[in-house]
């Protein structure tokens, strides 16, 4: 109990397919590291999940989970406070994901936004692997495996946890009320456009600026970076809506009255790109340069961070194996003790 109120569970994590960017950062991470400090916190490693377009690169997957840990410990995120886990550590998820699987249409998860919309970005077409097209489910076995009440996430993963709640809905109408409903988190700032303007930053589409990325190429991809396409002179005005300089020094600038200085002066033309940018690789380099040095110290000792990582997975096994108790239970799968 947190006083006289009961403490809420959170659930969230990422698939270790690559290291983590700052889209990350803002659209979940940021929270993560804010909330852990009032309420009982999992983040699990999704490497089953990670599997799903990776069968093909199983190593792959296995290098990322270290990574993904340091991202992690680099950005303020307390294993003494959160507990880390793996999920392919965590039988009880995958034996969950296949009750739920019967709770749900083939239909139905291919309607599911964030699946075709990663579908349509990996090109699957009609070869879409079946783990993948179902891995809503199994999202929704590590939400409801740990009973968590708020998920912090982006924008973008808003659908999956619609469905979570369509198959917590299903199953505690069969079977009676064991799972939570979880519910969404999703900052005010829940996505970060990509370096070349595109709606999303992500690690397959060559547009992001990753928390391990050294300064130099911070600063090179910065140059790069998309702005206004009709801001061809320094004279012009330029545009603020959906350029996306303008939209980190929002997310990272904490001197907001110099950003609403810039904004004003860019569009009423005078102020180049190459200034705006210039402020930006500033911005960013105050923000990332302490998160490289403590990744660096955390990356000197990998025994010590796969300890973190088993010790936490351990605790969180308990967690799950009691959900999945009660589950078989309900479902008259409880044959022996």
């Amino acid at each position: 109990m947190l006083g006289s109120r009961p403490i809420k569970t959170i659930l969230t994590g990422d698939r270790p397919t690559g290291p983590l960017h700052l889209g990350h950062y803002v659209g979940s991470l940021r929270n993560r590291v804010q909330l852990q400090n009032q309420y009982r916190t999992f983040i699990l490693v999704a490497d089953m999940q990670a599997l799903t377009d990776n069968a093909d690169n199983p190593a792959k997957v296995r290098q990322n989970v270290t990574e993904v840990v340091l991202d992690y410990l680099a950005v303020g995120l307390d294993p003494t406070v959160a507990t880390f886990c793996v999920q392919s550590m965590l039988p009880e998820i995958a034996e969950l994901t296949t009750y739920y699987l019967n709770l749900v249409t083939v239909a139905r998860l291919q309607r599911n936004p964030t699946v075709k919309e990663e579908m349509r970005q990996k090109d699957f077409e009609v070869q879409v692997p079946a783990g993948f097209l179902c891995y809503p489910v199994s999202q929704a076995a590590d939400i409801t495996a740990f009973k968590a009440h708020l998920v912090p996430v982006g924008e973008d993963q808003k659908p999956m946890i619609e469905q979570t709640v369509e198959i917590v809905r299903s199953f505690n109408r069969l079977y009676g009320e064991v799972l939570v409903e979880p519910e969404a988190l999703i900052p005010q700032l829940a996505r970060l456009p990509g370096t070349d303007g595109q709606s999303k930053m992500g690690k397959s589409l060559g547009n992001a600026i990753f928390l391990s990325d050294p300064a130099d190429a911070v600063a090179k991809k910065i140059r790069g970076m998309f702005t206004d396409p009709k801001h061809l002179r320094v004279e012009d005005p330029g545009t603020v809506e959906g350029n996306p300089v303008f939209t980190y020094l929002d997310a990272f600038d904490p001197e907001v009255e110099k950003v609403q200085a810039l904004k004003e002066h860019y569009q009423r033309g005078g102020l180049g790109d190459t200034v705006v940018k210039r402020r930006l690789a500033e911005v960013l380099e105050a923000f990332l340069g302490p998160i490289r040095k403590r990744r660096e110290d955390y990356a000197k000792d990998p025994a010590e961070v796969m300890r973190l990582l088993k010790e936490g997975t351990d605790r969180a096994r308990q967690v799950t194996s009691s959900t999945l108790a009660q589950v078989r239970k309900a479902m008259h799968l409880d044959y022996w003790p």
